[in-house]
């Protein structure tokens, strides 16, 4: 297991150095190829991406495509919807083409909304050998549990399937959503972790333990480097 951790004096900052950073990572890459990023939901990210929008007001975002590392099966226009959450600070305000926004449709049928999400990853983000999408950035935020995208504790199934994205049945509401697996997690050429608020810190402690057996364990344990943004000290 290898990690970067970042500490901040609060959440506000926190966003605005992931963001400050996200937006030099954009201006170096290499505009022959795709960048592809997958979006997460929660606090964190609807304030990253308000200050990512205010930050990069006028650059260049050809060629930068959006995913989500997962979302929920509703409407697009609902409140609970990670796409909804991101719409307005992010795409509205920088006027990102249509073209370059791969929602799940989430308003139809739950597995043709899982199929169409992995054909639409998989055309754009470039693989690799065991057919992962290789993508440039993959935003997860971090429950209590230690759970990251929609990737539960006690999920099984989730340790033995090579789906990129497939259907779970969540803790809370609302219950159904669709995610990316742990392998594409780990195929991903950087994750950064949005760690915020004091009621996460155990569960980032626990994580971040070379035995530890959360779901962000799983993902730290699969990369050879992955970046956690944290508002909190661990001890």
């Amino acid at each position: 297991m290898s990690y970067t951790l970042h500490h901040f004096e609060d959440a506000e900052t926190l966003a605005a150095a992931a963001a400050e950073r996200w937006r030099t990572a954009l201006l170096e890459r290499d505009p022959a190829r795709p960048f592809t990023v997958a979006l997460s939901g929660g606090r964190i990210p609807k304030a990253l991406y308000k200050a990512f929008a205010g930050l990069a007001a006028g650059d260049s975002l050809e060629g930068v495509h959006f995913f989500w590392g997962d979302e929920r099966v509703v409407p697009p226009t609902d409140p609970e919807s990670n796409y909804h959450l991101a719409a307005v600070p992010l795409f509205l305000a920088l006027k990102i083409p249509e073209s370059q926004v791969h929602r799940m449709i989430t308003e139809r049928d739950e597995a043709f909304a899982v199929q169409q999400a992995e054909a639409e990853i998989c055309r754009v983000a470039e693989l690799n050998v065991q057919g992962q999408p290789e993508l440039d950035l993959v935003f997860l935020g971090m429950g209590e549990d230690g759970h990251v995208a929609s990737l539960f504790p006690g999920d099984t199934k989730a340790l033995e399937t090579p789906a990129v994205y497939r259907a779970v049945t969540g803790p809370k509401p609302p219950p159904r959503r669709i995610t990316l697996g742990y392998p594409a997690l780990a195929a991903a050429r950087e994750v950064w972790v949005l760690a915020s608020g004091e009621g996460k810190k155990e569960a980032l402690q626990a994580s971040l333990e070379p035995t530890g057996d959360t779901p962000l364990a799983r993902v730290l344990q699969s990369r050879s480097n992955t970046e956690i943004f944290t508002d909190f000290v661990l001890a």
